[in-house]
């Protein structure tokens, strides 16, 4: 099998993505909005890692997503529309995972809004998978 997390075959970070992504939508059903913006921040930064490795990036561990876009830019400039969802959400990531952080108090409106804005986001990465 496999090891997803280190591969450099950008079709197997898609598969985590759409995952990830799939599980903003069993969050959101839970009401569980800061579980939903931690999983929107997971499937950006695979979809974000996908695109790049299928641009022969080459693998680096790194989960923000501005630096991540700042990569992404390099192949297709008009993605810098996509910054201020980028570092917004970039926060749940933290907020989920360190305590201090974890007072963001989202609520569903917040995640629904971001994502419909990541769905366009994604769409531009890979219009095939649309």
């Amino acid at each position: 099998m496999t090891d997803l997390l280190d591969s450099p075959n950008f079709r197997d970070w898609l598969v985590i993505a759409k995952k990830d992504r799939r599980r903003v939508e069993t969050m959101l059903e839970e009401s569980d909005a800061e579980a939903a913006g931690f999983f929107l921040q997971q499937s950006i930064e695979k979809h974000l890692k996908a695109f790049l490795l299928k641009n022969k990036w080459e693998l680096r561990k790194i989960h923000e997503l501005d630096a991540l876009l700042d990569n992404a830019s390099k192949y297709d400039n008009s993605l810098e529309k996509f910054r201020d969802l980028c570092e917004r959400v970039s926060g749940y990531y933290f907020a989920e995972r360190y305590p201090p952080l974890g007072t963001l108090e989202l609520t569903r409106d917040d995640i629904e809004k971001d994502v419909k804005e990541a769905d366009q986001f994604i769409a531009c990465l890979f219009p095939e998978e649309a």
